[in-house]
Formats: structure tokens, sequence, C-alpha cells
């Protein structure tokens, strides 16, 4: 519990019955009264739950609880939970408007239930051992308990070497700690025995009853889904701010604010010093936004020497070791947010809701979608990774090609583009930007909703033909909405990203600090990868780019920074 302190600043709880406990750490943002404290106990219903996240639409079916007879002790979506479980079963979690991670334990019965949300926006770690089952919703807090397999898994290396990073459920990099996968409910019963049951999987696949709408229809469809999702995401009892990038997506949650009467908005945008001649910040056009809508706008901007202390922090907040420079930029500025607001929107998801990426539009033409998806996304082929790790640390067989052909050929997806769109929502984004953003803003007590990821949204998005989607350059039908919106000279520019120049080109401290946590006993110990491709990585950081313009340098450091810093 002390390990997810800075998640939830606010009180803590531990209710013990039986074989079984709960611990929590609380973020007050619905229901501020110790009424709605964690663990919570129903007596009468025999459940007790520890739970992480919000449930957007929880007024609502408190209403529907009340008419079937449930009382309620609290005024918050807790509570509103622990009844649905009673009353509806596994079938709860699809009426759930949110994000969530929770676990209950049945007094009488001894079964446990552990969920999680659709995308997996919040997290479920797990670790057996002996006869029991351990849980948290950050990964360190698990191994600061002790007795745990912290061997690497070789799994989990391969998808973290090839798959840009990304390693999917069960798996994390240790061996003795896995993940409950998104959009998942399990039951556990007192003699051990399991259940999952998966109860969210929108196909990707033409709908015959929208076959004749237009371009404007389809715009105007995303624009009424979008404005309900960013008005669920404004429950709470403390006001809800606005992490602007001065992109189309974030620029957009900010107008549809500004248009439904939001008043005193605040929005926050970071930038960094310029590295390589490339520029480290998009403050030109987050402030055109923030004047346009008159939010009460703060502009962050870290100098070099900042980033460089930041950075054991940064490490230390991740659950797994996750390779983009998005990580360094959404601390600092979830820091700097948390000083003065509790919970903000986000942009994440829209990119791969909306096909917003470079590697879309190339799949339109794809008679192999696997080959030609892993061509542009993986960071290196099985054949190249044998050359990088020592022999001991290779898989039999290409694990990350396997995961990725299986999923992109199951049934359900009409288009190699609708494949691709499929995986990217339900695996990239869970366990790399939906994962950074939920780890960094929660090492501040800051909570970030992501209403791109609202699933009624998605649902509507996975219908749209991809042609709608590819148009402009990627998000087409996106941008068609946000020009009624928001001004144009936020739309129609080239994409940004979330720049951290010096992170990108390895050099300086950088390169000091990953060239001492390579060099150092543990990493030799370890053995993982090739010397002499790390003498060639150290040679000429620069020369040795992924095709997503990553630096493998950092990829291979940031590995071993990551678990030299959980003590592994």
């Amino acid at each position: 519990m002390d390990a997810i302190a800075p998640r939830g600043p606010d009180g803590s709880g531990l209710v013990i019955h039986g074989n079984a406990a709960l611990g929590h750490r609380r973020l007050s943002i619905i229901d501020l009264s110790q009424k709605a404290r964690q663990p919570m106990v129903d007596a009468d219903l025999g459940l007790t739950i520890a739970f992480n996240g919000c449930i957007y639409n929880y007024p609502e079916l408190r209403s529907e609880l009340e008419a079937k007879g449930y009382r309620f002790f609290s005024h918050g979506d807790t509570e509103v939970i622990l009844k649905s479980w009673h009353a509806w079963g596994t079938e709860c979690v699809k009426r759930f408007h949110g994000m969530f991670a929770f676990v209950i334990h049945e007094r009488d019965s001894g079964r446990v239930v552990m969920a999680r949300d659709r995308f997996g926006i919040k997290p479920l770690y797990f670790a057996r051992t002996g006869g029991a089952i351990r849980f948290a919703s950050f990964l360190p807090a698990l191994l600061k308990s002790g007795d745990i397999d912290t061997s690497i898994n070789k799994t989990a290396l391969h998808h973290y070497m090839t798959f840009h990073a990304v390693v999917p459920p069960p798996h994390t990099i240790v061996n003795g700690v896995k993940k409950l996968p998104p959009a998942t409910i399990r039951v556990i019963e007192a003699d051990g025995r399991e259940e999952d049951t998966v109860y969210w999987a929108p196909p990707y696949q033409r709908d015959p009853s929208l076959s004749k709408l237009s371009s404007t229809e389809w715009r105007d469809l995303v624009l009424d889904a979008l404005r309900t999702a960013v008005r669920r995401r404004m429950v709470a009892d403390v006001p809800v701010g606005v992490l602007l990038s001065g992109g189309v997506d974030s620029s957009l949650i900010v107008g549809l604010l500004a248009e439904m009467g939001q008043k005193d908005l605040m929005t926050f945008s970071v930038g960094f010093e310029a590295a390589n001649g490339e520029k480290g910040d998009e403050f030109v056009y987050s402030d055109i936004v923030a004047k346009r809508f008159g939010t009460d706008h703060h502009q962050i901007f870290v100098p070099s020497e900042r980033l460089m202390e930041a950075l054991p922090g940064v490490f230390a907040a991740m659950s797994e070791p996750m390779v983009s420079y998005d990580n360094a930029g959404f601390y600092l500025l979830s820091q700097e947010v948390s000083k003065h607001i509790r919970v903000v929107q986000s942009g994440q998801g829209a990119d791969e809701v909306f096909g917003g990426y470079h590697w879309y539009p190339p799949l339109a033409q794809s008679n192999d979608v696997s080959h030609d998806y892993a061509k542009v996304f993986f960071d290196r082929s099985h054949d190249k990774l044998s050359q990088h790790l020592n022999p001991e640390w290779m898989t039999e067989s290409d694990v990350s090609f396997e995961f990725v052909d299986r999923h992109l050929r199951s049934p359900g997806a009409d288009t190699a583009v609708d494949a691709a769109l499929r995986l990217d929502s339900q695996v990239m984004l869970v366990d790399d930007p939906v994962k950074r953003v939920d780890n960094m803003t929660m090492a501040w007590g800051l909570e970030a909703r992501v209403p791109f990821l609202d699933h009624e949204l998605v649902e509507l998005a996975a219908k749209i033909p991809p042609e709608e989607k590819l148009r402009e350059g990627g998000k087409g039908v996106l941008k068609d909405a946000a020009r009624l919106v928001v001004p144009s000279e936020v739309i129609d520019r080239k994409k940004g990203y979330f720049p951290v120049p010096q992170l990108k080109y390895v050099d300086g401290p950088y390169l000091d600090m990953v060239r001492d946590a390579l060099g150092s006993q543990a990493a030799r110990d370890r053995g993982i990868f090739h010397q002499d491709y790390l003498n060639q990585l150290f040679d000429n950081p620069s020369d040795h780019i992924t095709p997503l313009r990553g630096s493998e340098l950092w990829q291979v450091g940031l590995l071993e920074m990551w678990l030299q810093t959980q003590g592994i």
C-alpha cells in the first residue's frame, strides 16, 4: 500500500475477512465523504470491494438499482458497483460506462471477482504465490511484498524488443507477475477454480443499415457521440481540466467543453528544449486554442536539466518498462497540473480509433496485412533480434509476429485497415499510450479521463468505412467534425507528437546515464544483450533508430534502468 500511496494520497484502508485481505489508497473525486472510503464493505450483501477508476453513468445505474429495492449508504460510484454485482452478476460490467479495475470478495461464498474495463485504462496486476493470489494496480507494489519470481519473461522480452515495447496480457517483463486482460471479468471460486468472461469485442465491420451514409452524416454521428463522451467525463465533485497538446484531439475536447458552457476551464501544455534541430514544443497551437475558448491556460516549459533530474522518478512511476519519450513529458506535466487540479481529460486514443497513424494508409492496398503491419510497426525482425540478444534470451519461435498475425487474421474485421485498427485499439493502445498516461498522471495523484475511448464512440468508429478515416492523411472524419468546433489552423497542419527531443537523440548526460546502466554489474550478470551490439549503439546512437523513429539505445537502456529501479 505504501508503494501505491502516490496514486491515492487522500486516505487508506484495509479490510480482512478470513482468507481475503483488501487494501486501498484513495484519490477523492466522487463523494468526498468518509462514507465512500475503501475498501467498501456492504454488510447486508456480504460484499467487500477495492476499486480504482470511475463509473460515469453511476447516477443512472443507482436509480435503476433503487427501483429494484436496493438501499444506499453512500453517494458515489463504488457502492453502485457492489449493488450491480449483486443484482446482475457478471453481466454488470456491460452496463458500466467508465474506466475501472475492481476486486470483490463475497463473504458467504468465498468467491473473488476481478474485472477490468474495456480498454484496460485502469491496470490490474496479479501474482500467484503458493496457494495465494495477490493483486495490485501497480506492478512494483507486488514486488514490494516479496516472494515474487522476478526472472525475465522471454516472451515479454521478445515483445518489448520487437512489438515496439508493447507487452500484451497476460505477460509482463517478470515471470512472477501477470495482468488481467482488458474487457475481462474473472470469477475465482473458493476452491480455486477460475472462469474468465470477455464481455466486449466490437465488430470492425460495415453495418448494412448504415451503408448509404454520406461523409457529412458520418461526421455528425461522430460529433454527437464525442459530445456525449466528453459530457460523461465531467462527472466529479471536483473541477475537471484538459491536457492541451495543441493537436486536433485535445483541442476538440476543449472546444466541446466550451460549447457546453464550461466556465474557468483550466488547460495545460508542456514543452521541452529543442535538440538536433527538432522543436520541443507545440505552444503556438495550444495558445491558439486557449485564446479562442478563453481558458485558464498554463504553459509549462521544461529545461534540459529538469528533465534529467526527473528521469529516476519517471522510471519509478512505470509499472512496466515503457520506451516512449512521452513518459517524461506526461510525468512532468502531471506534476505541475496536480498542483492546480485533480482530474483532467486527455486526447489519448483518437489515432488508434480514427486512423491517424502513418502506417494505416499503406495497409489499404495490403494483401498480406501481418507482414505489412510488422514492416512499419515492429522495431526489428526475429532474425535481427537474434543478433542483438544473447542466445539464452531468445524464444524458439517469432512469438511477436505469431501474436500479431493471429490477432490480425481473426474474424470480425472487414479489411486490412480494420484489422490493424482493432489490433492497435485493443492491444497496442492498452499497453503503450493508455498505460503511459495512467502511470504518469497517477504518480502525482492526478486522474486522466479519455473520451476518445468511450466504448459507444469506438463501436461507432469501428463501423465507419476505412476510407472515411484515412482521408486527409488520417482521421478525416474526425477532422471534419473538428472543423465545426476548433480553429482550422490547428487542424490543417502536419501531425505533431509529444516531443522530447533530448531523449530521441541520446547524447551528453543521457548517453552517460544509459552507458552506466548497461555497463553495470547487474546488467553484465543478466547478459541480455550482445556486447558488440551495445558497442555499436554507444559509438553512434543516432545511427540506430527504429522504423517508428525511436532510439534503439534508449530502448535497451530503459529496460535495464527500469529493472535496476525495481531492484531486479
